[in-house]
Order: C-alpha cells, then structure tokens, then sequence
C-alpha cells in the first residue's frame, strides 16, 4: 500500500509565493471582470467603432453555432428583442455584408450573440463556421430592425411565439429578455424542426420553461437517428395552434421563419379571424441574397416625361436606363441584373456600393453609416438618380 502524505490547504502566504506570474493573473483578471461590470461602461456605437471581437463560439446543433462578440474595450450593447445587425465582412478579398438577428438579450449588455446555419453553397455562414474563432475581428452596422416585441408590446402580457429553423433567433433575445427580467408575462413559444437533432436552444428553452409563465414546444416533423420523438409531430396547423393556445385571439403574435411556414402562418391566422393587426413577423430573409423574382417594384412608367439617365456598373459591366422615379437596383433587377440584396429597404446594407460619379437621391433607413457616404457609398435599394451615374458592381 503506497503510503501518501496528508492533503493540505495553501496558506495565502504561499499562495503568493508559488510563482511570481499567478499574482499578476489573478489581479488581471480581478481588474478585468471589474472594469466589465462597471456601471459606467460607455455604449458600443458602430458610428464611433464598428469592430467587434469574438468572444466564444457556441455548438447549438449538428449544424447550427452561436458567436458570441463584444467591443474591443469594454462596452454595453443595447437594443431591441427582435433586431439585427449586419455584419460587414471581408471574404476572399470581397467585401460582403449580411444581416444576422440578435439571439443574445440586451438585459446582458456585455456581449451580442448572433446564431447561424451552416447553408450548403452559401457565403457568409460556411465562412463563419469555417473562420470565426474567439479573438477574431470583424466590422458591423447596427442594431436595427423594426421587428421587436418593444414597439409592439403585449397590451395584456400574452405572447406566441412562432419560429421555424434559424428563424428561432430573434424570438430567442425576447424569450430571453422577458425571462431574464422575470416579468408578468404568458408567453408560449411554438418551434418547429426537422428532428429532436434540430431543435435550436433545446436546453435554454428547457430551463426558461421551468418558470411560471412560460412554455415552449417544439414540433418536429420526423425522429432523428438516436431519439424517437414523442411530442406534437408534423408541421403546425390551425387546430395544433388552437390546442396548445386556446387563448390565441387574446396574444400577441411573432413569427419568424422561411418564407413558406411565414405564408403558412399568416393563412391560418387570417382564416381563423385573428386580428392581424397583432401580428408581427420579421419581414425579410438575412441568409441569402434576394432571387430574381423577389418582390422589388419594377420600373415606374416613364410615359409622363420622366427624365431616365445612364447606368454603368463597372464589374458587371452593363449599362442600363433608370427613371428618376425608380430605385437603381429595382430597375437593375428588372434588367435582369443579380445584384447582393436583402432588405430593399435601406436597412441591412448589403446592396452598399461605390458611387464613382454622378449624383442619387438616397433615403435610407439606418443601413449606411455617414463617413461612408462621405466616402461615396451609396444603397442602391434606396437611391434615384439626379444624374448619369457610374456605380462599381
């Protein structure tokens, strides 16, 4: 029998002497953790600064990871539960920006959190879950979003939410939010997935859903390979949503997913009489640029004597008419152009390109800052021209 000498506590004397590196650690870290929690933490402002450093990176599923970022010096992030930012990157030596909701809670202002799949021959999401490692930085835009269960609060504290795939990300900051400051609230969270593999958030869903107040269900079309699944199967339908909320004329509705379950959710809710008025769903997809046949209004008629000036793109290099009265990328996409687009609405900044003459007029809705319009940038989204132009795309 080995014989072994009896386990002992350090003194604090010798603690400190154990290596001259361990004092200088720990007060580091105990000045870090200080200076993070200090009250008087300036706000993160992509104005002032717009890099971000991550922080960690998080495995929710097979396919599915959280990146956590926060400013390079200390700073407090405040937005809505529902909005976005835009990350703006730079791949392969392209500058490529793309909208990503918050999945964080701004009641922990310390860090911003963004949840993504991996989409098979996408850009932005494979580049992230290939490259994006704590320390690494990137630049971004934002918060913004009209989407938010601030604007739209519950008159009587009751809220469904809606999500389906990655669309559970915005809904997850409200979930949050409302858990966090423990408030008065019925909220029922309704997540539909592939598989129990799929399940975005399982675990945080399943600790939120131990508080009065609020449940979350998933829905799940088929098993996954290693859990038969035992709860509601198949997608969602009216008489599923009046089942698990018979109270559903009463809540306030979010919903955000593909556009297929969006459209699915909006004719049940109008066929069962619901107030639409009470509906709210994020109104544009952030994984992918804009198809051919996205909903962009078309040229306006030039038969009144609207004045239409020259187009060039300079990478494309196609030249097209545009009216006064027309948007350039609607009528770049009525040319058939494939142009980078999201929101069309001058909020994400991902049609954000060089205007290397001529003059726009542009009204946009937050997704550009100043210093780069002073340096030329416009959104095409959201500018006419007062004149011949020459835009580098």
């Amino acid at each position: 029998m080995v014989s072994r000498p009896p386990l002992r506590r350090a003194g604090l004397s010798e603690m400190a002497d154990a290596t001259p590196e361990t004092p200088r650690i720990l007060s580091s870290r105990r000045q870090l953790v200080a200076t993070e929690l200090d009250a008087r933490l300036p706000d993160w402002d992509s104005e002032e600064d717009d890099v971000l450093v991550c922080r960690a990176v998080r495995q929710e599923t097979h396919d599915v990871r959280t990146f956590v970022f926060s400013g390079r010096s200390p700073r407090r992030h405040h937005y809505k539960p529902g909005q976005f930012i835009t990350l703006d990157l730079n791949i392969d030596g392209q500058s490529v920006n793309r909208c990503y909701t918050i999945s964080s809670s701004p009641t922990r202002p310390h860090l911003i959190s963004i949840t993504t799949k991996r989409f098979a021959g996408g850009v932005v999401s494979p580049w992230l879950h290939d490259t994006m490692k704590p320390g690494v930085e990137i630049r971004a835009i934002g918060p913004m979003g009209e989407f938010n269960c601030v604007d739209f609060a519950s008159p009587n504290g009751k809220y469904l939410l809606l999500s389906a795939g990655s669309g559970i990300t915005p809904l997850m900051s409200m979930a949050r939010s409302f858990h966090d400051l423990a408030m008065e609230t019925d909220v029922l969270f309704l997540h539909s997935a592939r598989s129990p593999a799929d399940i975005i958030f399982r675990s945080d869903l399943a600790i939120m859903a131990r508080s009065p107040g609020f449940r979350a269900i998933p829905i799940c079309e088929h098993d996954s390979p290693d859990e038969s699944w035992t709860g509601l199967r198949g997608r969602i339908t009216l008489p599923m949503l009046q089942m698990v909320a018979p109270d559903l004329m009463e809540r306030e509705v979010f919903a955000c997913g593909p556009a297929p379950y969006m459209a699915g959710i909006r004719s049940m809710l109008t066929g069962a009489g619901f107030d639409m008025a009470r509906y709210h769903e994020e109104s544009f997809k952030f994984e992918d640029l804009a198809p051919l046949d996205a909903a962009i209004a078309p040229p306006a008629n030039t038969a009144n004597a609207v004045a239409t000036y020259k187009v060039e793109f300079t990478k494309s290099r196609r030249t097209i008419e545009v009216p006064a009265d027309t948007h350039v990328l609607a009528a770049a996409r009525a040319a058939g152009m494939r142009l980078p687009s999201s929101c069309t609405r001058g909020l994400c900044g991902t049609c954000k390109s060089k205007l290397l003459s001529g003059e726009v007029a542009m009204q946009h809705q937050g997704g550009i800052r100043q210093r780069e319009i002073d340096q030329g940038m416009v959104l095409i989204c959201c500018s006419k021209p007062l004149s011949d132009l020459v835009i580098e795309r």
